[in-house]
């Protein structure tokens, strides 16, 4: 498999960061969603420490993506039946994509410092907060968060829905040429 894009595909590079948002987001929406769920205690804490911690790799994850589309376009993309409008929502799309993925863990992070309490740094330390816990500002920044993450999840499911649209309807490879493997 090539690293970089080609004219025809996406690169592994492009691959892997992107696979890895999507698990990322759906773990991180999973127990941000279900994880008062979980039992008090440890495992409610684990949750809690798994969910920050995708944030924060979906943020680093995008500053990579960022940063490897400015040495490596994307492929143009397929021409489909529907004419130069589809593409245009396609790009708008990704657009919204790409500020919610940095949006949603941004304001997650606010939300946590809100509360009064540290953003754990993947185990190597924390940052600590800025401000002096406030729970009303902390509950209505966790508001804003959660919006943004199911609008996220919504954006997200639309995405893949087109790509199902293209490989099934349009019949192209704008699925195919993200997919590991695929000819």
């Amino acid at each position: 498999m090539q690293v970089f894009n080609t004219p025809q595909r996406y690169g592994a590079v492009v691959q892997v960061l992107h696979w890895a948002t999507v698990i990322l987001v759906v773990a991180a929406w999973l127990l941000g969603t279900f994880g008062d769920d979980l039992p008090r205690g440890a495992a409610r804490d684990a949750g809690l420490y798994i969910h920050m911690t995708a944030g924060l790799t979906v943020i680093a994850i995008m500053v990579l993506r960022m940063l490897w589309r400015t040495v490596d376009a994307p492929p143009a993309p397929e021409k489909t039946p529907l004419g130069p409008w589809l593409d245009r929502a396609g790009r708008l799309a990704h657009v919204v994509l790409y500020v919610l993925l940095i949006a949603v863990p941004a304001v997650g992070i606010a939300a946590q410092f809100a509360r009064g309490r540290p953003v754990p740094l993947f185990g190597l330390g924390e940052i600590p907060s800025p401000w002096a816990a406030d729970r009303a500002f902390a509950r209505s920044v966790t508001e804003v968060h959660e919006l943004l993450a199911n609008t996220l999840l919504a954006v997200a499911c639309l995405h893949a829905a087109a790509a199902l649209a293209h490989h099934w309807l349009f019949r192209d490879r704008t699925l195919a040429r993200m997919l590991p493997g695929a000819r």
